[in-house]
């Protein structure tokens, strides 16, 4: 079984980028060594010949037909825009 020691959390923490007062660490610690025997634990299930499964009830995702639109949405899509043309945005040359 592993153990992480407050040091060894400490530099987690710092690396996640969380600040962690020392008198926290000592329970940071703790909880990562629970995590790594957790998953210690995990590897020694066997799932030789298991198939991954996505969800624990079996369902056949909807499918829609895939058509190719324009969304009908032009109006909305340019609503907000500073300069629309012509049904297109508008924007400044960038290229001589």
């Amino acid at each position: 079984m592993s153990s992480i020691d407050t040091e060894t959390a400490r530099r987690v923490a710092k690396l996640s980028r969380i600040a962690v007062p020392d008198a926290a660490l000592p329970a940071l610690a703790q909880e990562l060594s629970n995590i790594l025997n957790f998953m210690e634990q995990l590897n020694e299930v066997d799932v030789d010949g298991i198939e991954p499964m996505t969800s624990v009830t079996p369902m056949r995702l909807v499918r829609r037909e895939d058509v190719v639109t324009d969304g009908n949405q032009q109006a909305k899509v340019l609503a907000n825009a500073p300069d629309a043309r012509e049904g297109f945005f508008a924007v400044p040359k960038v290229v001589e």
